[in-house]
């Protein structure tokens, strides 16, 4: 079936997937918002318990989607691999170091004989939350500004040598130069308050506290209205400033005016998805703040996941420079030009008919964990509670 596909098929069919992985990360960092909400949220001992353990439950999830989409990248898109990850390792290692710490706090926290205290590791959740989506965000937001490059095309053809040779990172502060661009910090600053708003959603959706929710409830208010701004103003910056074309015929990379914008108006289908998702997340806001509903999270999370599937795929699809270099146009990767080969994408999109499955049970585990409301009477009888 996938071998009949042609290599440009292949390529978009995979940088759909990783469009996907991409908006579930985004919409599993409720978990790293939530964590950055713990001082708001939980007054007493019992209630950060409660709004731990509802996180706790599903940060795995959060872990694993990353690694998932960097090995997805790697095995798809190995150049950009290893142009990122190699070049802008600073910021990459930070974000992994943060992954880290959240592990080491959630095993850790409330182990018997723990000399560092509780407030420590929750210390530490709040660092990852804080760091992670930010610099998650401002990293995707290089995906539409660029990143400073080169790539030795002549040695790229090479079979012999490694993806790894044939890029260079131009920046000597490697990766921190990415958080001087203003639209990047937009969009990492959307990421975050999204992030807190998810968190606050889901722990309105899952505890069982007046208080909490309560208290949860006006975060609601306190995030969405700065995620909506930043937002806001990332999207218009994004329409109408240049974007990094590609001449279909000679592949030739040149800057187009608009180009974003006109990657939604020829994908029609990526443009509504775009919408249906930011309707999403403002009906959930509304849902929250006007009915009292405990179940605006799930229409956030699904309009997350619509609005990040778009992004990615504008970024990528319609004939568009993915990964742009500021410092060498040419050296900007593509899908056709930083792919891996026709038979390598083809045994992975057979592989990758098993992701239904993977998401089929991962919906019936979230489904288990989340049948009863967390309540403060559990928390004093739970043996295992983070």
């Amino acid at each position: 079936m996938f071998e009949t596909l042609s290599h440009l098929a292949l390529q978009q069919y995979w940088w759909v997937i990783i469009s996907l992985v991409g908006a579930f990360l985004v919409f599993l960092m409720f978990i790293q918002g939530g964590q950055t909400l713990l001082g708001q949220l939980g007054k007493s001992t019992v209630e950060r318990d409660m709004v731990i353990n509802t996180l706790g439950r599903k940060w795995e999830l959060g872990f694993t989607t990353l690694v998932v989409f960097g090995g997805a990248m790697f095995a798809s898109f190995p150049p950009f691999y290893a142009t990122s990850f190699g070049g802008a390792y600073w910021i990459w290692m930070i974000i992994l170091f943060s992954y880290i710490i959240q592990a080491i706090s959630y095993e850790f926290r409330k182990k018997p004989g723990n000399i560092m205290g509780r407030k420590t590791y929750e210390t530490f959740l709040f660092i990852n939350g804080l760091i992670s989506t930010i610099l998650i965000g401002a990293v995707v937001g290089s995906f539409f500004t660029g990143s400073e490059f080169s790539i030795d095309n002549l040695r790229m053809t090479a079979t012999s040598t490694s993806a790894s040779s044939i890029t260079r990172w131009e920046a000597s502060t490697r990766g921190f130069e990415i958080l001087a661009n203003l639209q990047n910090i937009l969009l990492g600053l959307s990421v975050f308050f999204l992030a807190r708003l998810q968190g606050a959603l889901y722990v309105i959706n899952t505890v069982n506290d007046q208080t909490v929710f309560n208290r949860s409830r006006k975060q609601v208010i306190y995030n969405a209205v700065p995620f909506l701004l930043f937002f806001i103003v990332f999207v218009i910056m994004l329409l109408s400033g240049e974007g990094y074309a590609v001449d279909p015929q000679t592949r030739e990379i040149y800057t187009e005016a608009n180009k974003y914008l006109h990657n939604f108006l020829e994908m029609p289908l990526v443009g509504i998805l775009f919408l249906i998702g930011v309707l999403g997340v403002i009906t959930g806001i509304l849902r929250t703040l006007l009915q009292n509903s405990t179940k605006g999270f799930w229409f956030v999370a699904a309009g997350t996941v619509l609005t990040v599937f778009s992004l990615f795929s504008v970024a990528g699809l319609n004939h568009t420079a993915y990964y742009p270099s500021t410092f060498d146009l040419q050296s900007s990767l593509t899908i056709r030009n930083s792919s891996s080969s026709h038979y390598t994408l083809t045994v992975m999109s057979y592989v990758s008919l098993l992701v239904p499955v993977v998401i089929g049970y991962i919906w019936y585990v979230w489904r288990s964990m989340n049948k009863k409301q967390i309540s403060s009477d559990e928390m004093e009888s739970e043996e295992h509670a983070y």
